[in-house]
């Protein structure tokens, strides 16, 4: 009723964003720069929201959606004027904390699992698993890096020290972006981008977050007890809900509970 009458004044509205998940480009399941792009939008510009806090509980994943997603929600900060804070819940790991730099402030539980600012790059080398059905592979190329990494043949050496140059490019990437958006939080002389984790306090005390916090009391901290919520999160298709793409979302989520699991969650 306050927002309809002019001498009132409004009581303050935090827009609430959750992400959730594996970051990949597609997929039912999961992060992704498109699937989240109506949700982030929608908390900066309805209203005049107070606040955006993102509630974030991810492992990880897509270096490339995670930039996507983190540079929309800062872009949206700037544009609109509107502070960003970070809460983290289970864990905020690799892809899952560039997310939670979006925030000009990082908020943990002392239990939350925060870091492994690092690149992985995993597969299976398969090069005498065809000799032993009697199958005979045949590939033909134009260019001869079109074969880089191929399973089925020993590995190369000249592949290795590319893809260890592509893998350090990426870790460079990572680390130049956590440096800017932690600037002058980072202590001088330790090394945190190793891929090592961090639990709860121990994040804080490196500068990879600024306190123990939860969302609710923070942003009432912050705003009043009357601040008010709104929440937004991504939206399952029609054909989702009711039972369509049974076995990719089954696919999705145990390549999602294999990632939780790598930090014992």
């Amino acid at each position: 009723m306050k927002q309809w009458v002019p001498f009132l004044k409004s009581d303050p509205v935090v827009s609430v964003v959750r992400l959730q998940g594996q970051i990949a480009a597609g997929g039912a399941r999961g992060l992704s720069d498109r699937g989240t792009a109506e949700a982030i939008e929608k908390a900066f510009s309805r209203g005049k929201p107070a606040a955006v806090a993102l509630e974030i509980n991810s492992p990880g994943g897509s270096p490339v959606q995670s930039a996507l997603i983190a540079a929309r929600i800062m872009r949206l900060s700037r544009e609109k004027g509107v502070p960003v804070y970070s809460f983290v819940e289970d864990v905020a790991a690799s892809g899952g904390y560039w997310l939670a730099t979006a925030g000009q402030e990082i908020h943990v539980d002392r239990g939350s699992i925060v870091g492994s600012i690092g690149v992985i790059a995993a597969s299976f080398g398969l090069p005498q698993a065809l000799d032993k059905v009697g199958v005979e592979r045949r590939v033909h190329t134009a260019g001869e890096s079109k074969s880089f990494m191929d399973p089925f043949q020993p590995e190369k050496p000249e592949d290795i020290k590319r893809l260890r140059g592509m893998l350090d490019e990426m870790h460079d990437y990572f680390k130049d972006h956590v440096a800017e958006r932690r600037a002058g939080k980072l202590p001088e002389g330790q090394d945190l981008f190793t891929g090592d984790v961090w639990v709860g306090r121990q994040s804080v005390e490196v500068g990879l977050a600024d306190g123990l916090g939860q969302l609710i009391p923070a942003m009432k901290d912050r705003f009043g007890d009357k601040v008010r919520f709104r929440r937004y999160g991504q939206k399952r298709g029609l054909f989702q809900r009711f039972g369509a793409g049974l076995a990719d979302d089954a696919i999705a989520g145990l390549e999602e509970r294999a990632a939780y699991a790598r930090f014992g969650l």
